[in-house]
Formats: structure tokens, C-alpha cells, sequence
């Protein structure tokens, strides 16, 4: 009996001695195999227990610190990562407007020779007809007046003379002649006045940076663009309210200027043609196709050109994305989202000055542009 006593005595103590720390040191490895490194086990005492507990305490504290040094490690090339992918992002942007300023470069460049390379054909044989029709309505006067002159000391000339004077009707031709020369002449300067806008709109003949009067590109464009404000099938015409103020010359790349002009404007116009479209006939009589062009002297140095039109008007949620590049809300085929990101870019980079658009849906939209009178040259 004393000596089962004394065993199962024995079995407690090797319970608390050996078993005990055991469990414990199980329980720290699971503890640990969950990631939770807050371990301290009993390290007072003297034996191998002891030791291999103070072991186990160093080895957690040290994969502590390491999977410390490894989240770092992990967060700044997190970092890196993204520092990285958003520089290809921008290097991407600056690669594809990069891209859009070559292809509108090139079209505009394209469309420019055209228009100088018409105007020049069209120039020459006007200017010879407008040149020779001074001489003409010179001698058709002459001519008139020398007939006149035979009438009044001839007054009563051969049957055959006579026959042929009314047959001719002398005096019908007398009152036209001079009128149907001087109609000539206005249309060969209207054809010349043509011509010089279409020069003044392509602008290869002259200095790519110099001062101008921004009231002649605005005008240029206009005439371009006269075909589509003209009343066509399906198409109700489109009025033009101009309201120029008194502005200086403005130093700036002209040509550049012309196709901003071209692009907003030709936006107005595709709004106004969509918008009669969703439009009754009585609300377009009521508020006919209008664009608005206003231009104003903002400071000394600065000056304002508005262009706006009564159609459907811009959503709050495109507006945000109206300059970005290859943004467009037209159907395919009808827009490639560059005109209004490039006219963003020949203001606000070229030209130092801001483009925005005010609108409200149903009530039309408007774009104002604010240059400096004298850009810096790029």
C-alpha cells in the first residue's frame, strides 16, 4: 500500500515537472502556428525543460521580428508597385494624347494645304475676272453712250436697223447691262472675300506665332462652316448672334486658334441638329437654332470668347469627362472623342489661358475660353 502511495506520487510529480510544460510548449507551437507571437514561457527553470523554453521564447521573438521586417518589406514594394503602375498610367496618357495631337496635327495640316491649296486655284482666275471687269463695265459704257449718241443725231435710222433694235431690245439691254456688271463685280468680292477667309483659316502663308485679331478666325471659321448653319433637308438653319467687344490684337498661334474654334462650333451645330430631333416643331418655332458668340475684354491682359447654343444642353456626369481624350457621347462613326481633349490642350498648354463649359441639361450648353493677350511662345 505505501508503495502505490509513493507511484502515484511519483506520476504527480513527473505531472507537474515534465508533462505540464509539455502541454504548455504544445500550446505556445499552436499558438505561434497561428501567428500570434505574444509568448512567454517559464524560463526559471534549471533544467533542459528550462532551457528549451527560453529557446522557444528567442525563436518567436526572432520570427517576430522577422515577419516585421518581411511586412515592410512587403508594404514598400506594395508601394513601389504602385508607384510604379501609376508612372506607366501617366507615361500611358502622355503616350496616347502624344498620339492625338499627331493625328489632329496631321489632319488639320491636311485640311490647311486643302483649304490654301483651293483658295490659291480659286484666286488667281477671280482675281483676273474681278481685275478685267472694271474695264469692261468701262467699255460697256462707252459702248451705250456711243449708241445713245447715234440715236439722238439719227433718231429715225433704216427699217433694218429698226428691226433689229427691237429685236435685240436696245433699251432693255441699255437699263440691264450696268446693273447685271455691277452684280458681277459684288460677287467676284464676295468670291475674293471668300478666298482671304480661307487663307486667313488655314494660315500657311504667314508666321505660325504672331498677333492677330481673333475676330477674323472666328469669322473664317464661320464661313467655313456657312454650308451646315444654311437650311439643308432634315436640317433646320442655324442663326448666328455675334457680339464682339472691342479687343486688342492677341498674340497667339492663330492657326492653332481657328481649329479650336472649328471644333466647338461644329459641336454646337451637332447638338442643335440632335436636339431638333427630340424637339415638337412648335418648340423649335418658339426657340429657333440659335449659337451665341460673345467676345469681351476680361482685364489688360486677358480677354474672353463665349460660344453657346440653345440645344439639350451637357448631363452633370459628362461633364467631368467632356476634355478627355477619346471621350465622346456621339454614335459611332460621328465623333472620335480628340476635338474638344485637343482644343483643351491648344488653350490651357499652348496658349496658357482656360477652357469650360457651363451647362445645364435641356437648357443648351456653353464654352468659354479664357487667352492671355500675349501667350509665351512654345
Amino acid at each position: 500500500m505505501a508503495l502505490l502511495v509513493e507511484v502515484l506520487l511519483l506520476l504527480s510529480v513527473l505531472h507537474q515537472e515534465i508533462a505540464k510544460p509539455l502541454q504548455q510548449l504544445t500550446a505556445a507551437s499552436n499558438q505561434l502556428a497561428n501567428g500570434d507571437f505574444a509568448i512567454a514561457l517559464d524560463t526559471t527553470r534549471q533544467d533542459e525543460l528550462g532551457g528549451l523554453a527560453s529557446s522557444f521564447n528567442s525563436m518567436a521573438i526572432q520570427l517576430k521580428t522577422s515577419f516585421i521586417q518581411l511586412e515592410q518589406v512587403n508594404n514598400a514594394l506594395e508601394l513601389r508597385v504602385e508607384e510604379r503602375t501609376t508612372t506607366l498610367q501617366k507615361t500611358l496618357e502622355e503616350l496616347r494624347r502624344t498620339q492625338t495631337q499627331m493625328i489632329q496635327s496631321e489632319k488639320m495640316s491636311a485640311l490647311g494645304q486643302l483649304v490654301a491649296g483651293v483658295a490659291h486655284e480659286i484666286n488667281n482666275p477671280v482675281n483676273f475676272i474681278h481685275g478685267n471687269l472694271t474695264h469692261i463695265q468701262n467699255y460697256a459704257q462707252d459702248l451705250l453712250e456711243f449708241i445713245q449718241l447715234y440715236q439722238y443725231h439719227y433718231p429715225n435710222p433704216v427699217a433694218e436697223i429698226q428691226a433689229e433694235a427691237k429685236e435685240l431690245d436696245l433699251e432693255f439691254i441699255r437699263d440691264d447691262l450696268p446693273k447685271m456688271l455691277s452684280s458681277m463685280k459684288i460677287g467676284t468680292n464676295r468670291i475674293s472675300e471668300i478666298v482671304r477667309s480661307l487663307r486667313n483659316f488655314s494660315r500657311l502663308d504667314e508666321a505660325e506665332f504672331k498677333a492677330v485679331d481673333i475676330h477674323e478666325g472666328i469669322n473664317s471659321t464661320l464661313l467655313i462652316l456657312q454650308h451646315r448653319l444654311k437650311e439643308r433637308p432634315k436640317c433646320l438653319a442655324i442663326e448666328v448672334v455675334k457680339n464682339y467687344g472691342n479687343l486688342p490684337l492677341i498674340i497667339c498661334y492663330p492657326g492653332q486658334l481657328n481649329q479650336v474654334f472649328m471644333n466647338i462650333l461644329s459641336n454646337a451645330i451637332d447638338a442643335l441638329e440632335d436636339a431638333n430631333q427630340h424637339r415638337p416643331p412648335t418648340e423649335i418655332a418658339s426657340y429657333p437654332n440659335t449659337i451665341w458668340i460673345h467676345t469681351c475684354l476680361v482685364s489688360e491682359n486677358q480677354i474672353k470668347i463665349a460660344i453657346a447654343d440653345n440645344g439639350l444642353g451637357v448631363p452633370e456626369t459628362t461633364l467631368t469627362r467632356l476634355f478627355d481624350p477619346f471621350f465622346t457621347t456621339k454614335d459611332v462613326g460621328k465623333g472620335s472623342g480628340l476635338g474638344l481633349s485637343i482644343s483643351y490642350q491648344i488653350v490651357t498648354e499652348l496658349h496658357q489661358g482656360k477652357l469650360d463649359c457651363n451647362s445645364t441639361q435641356g437648357l443648351g450648353a456653353e464654352f468659354v475660353i479664357t487667352l492671355p493677350i500675349e501667350a509665351k511662345k512654345n
